[in-house]
């Protein structure tokens, strides 16, 4: 493919995607509109395979050793050639015609920096059949009538590199995500297609829906992207890894415990340097859990 002929550049941030890269990288490969873009799987500390597995698909790698997914997404955005920029994930898989609905979005839209997506749980229980309706269903319906999209997943998200300020690489969870939509909202009009999904993996879900709504998006997700855009700096990180199938109970302890104490102590006047505080909090967060897992197991 000669350079002058990309267009789009598909930025793919991987940590130890072995198990699924090379279905992404086959699923775009597959595209309806073709000869106009670049793959960039960027990675970022993998251990595994990932790495080696893209360069024998014949993509684009490059390394972003800064650990996490807005320093990966930084990097492949840097370095991308096209004057479209989409972001995506590793575990994720594509309809034929998904560029190309992309692609004609821009052509009937002159004055959009941007166009997002939704995005579908391709496997996992039954319920992850009705949980993107409630992530995107509203926003949809916010966007029919008002013009405004709200929300967006980073799995899902073209945007003119034009207009692209960088990613928040102070934030994790949320960052690459809620920070770039308002980023590009200042900078133009953002395309909401509810009709153009990606596929992604349903390993988020094998936690359980009370996990997942109360856990890994209350918590982790909005009240950490909050809490750490307030401060400058990581008060809550960002959710473990949904590959680690350790205690469920102990994961939703530690979280509920500081995490609720957190969000208090945002609203509440004190005198005690807040550093302070939020290390004393996770510490009897962990104490508390230990305690009661350890009385469950006797």
């Amino acid at each position: 493919m000669r350079e002058k002929n990309i267009k789009y550049s598909i930025v793919i941030p991987c940590y130890n995607e072995a198990n699924y890269i090379s279905d992404t990288i086959k699923s775009l490969s597959d595209q309806s509109l073709k000869d106009c873009y670049e793959i960039i799987v960027v990675d970022n500390n993998c251990t595994d395979d990932t790495a080696n597995i893209a360069i024998r698909c014949g993509v684009r790698v490059v390394e972003e050793k800064k650990r996490g997914v807005c320093w990966a997404r930084q990097r492949g955005t840097e370095v991308a050639k096209g004057e479209i920029v989409i972001s995506t994930d590793a575990d994720t898989t594509f309809d034929h015609q998904w560029l190309a609905k992309i692609e004609q979005n821009f052509q009937q839209n002159s004055d959009a920096v941007a166009v997002v997506g939704v995005c579908k749980f391709k496997d996992g229980p039954i319920w992850g059949k009705i949980y993107p309706k409630l992530l995107f269903g509203p926003n949809y319906l916010v966007y029919l009538l008002t013009g405004h999209t709200c929300y967006a997943s980073a799995t899902n998200i073209a945007f003119k590199k034009k207009y692209w300020t960088g990613y928040d690489t102070s934030l994790n969870q949320g960052g690459d995500e809620l920070d770039l939509l308002r980023r590009l909202r200042s900078q133009g009009r953002v395309i909401f297609d509810y009709s153009n999904p990606t596929h992604t993996s349903g390993r988020r879900l094998t936690r359980g829906f009370i996990y997942n709504l109360f856990i890994s998006l209350l918590v982790y997700y909005f009240l950490a992207y909050y809490l750490n855009k307030l401060f400058k700096k990581e008060i809550l990180s960002s959710a473990p890894a949904y590959r680690d199938n350790s205690n469920v109970i102990a994961r939703f302890l530690r979280v509920l415990v500081p995490g609720t104490l957190i969000f208090m102590l945002v609203f509440i006047p004190f005198a005690t340097p807040r550093h302070h505080l939020f290390n004393t909090i996770h510490s009897a967060g962990d104490y508390l859990t230990d305690q009661i897992l350890r009385r469950s197991e006797l």
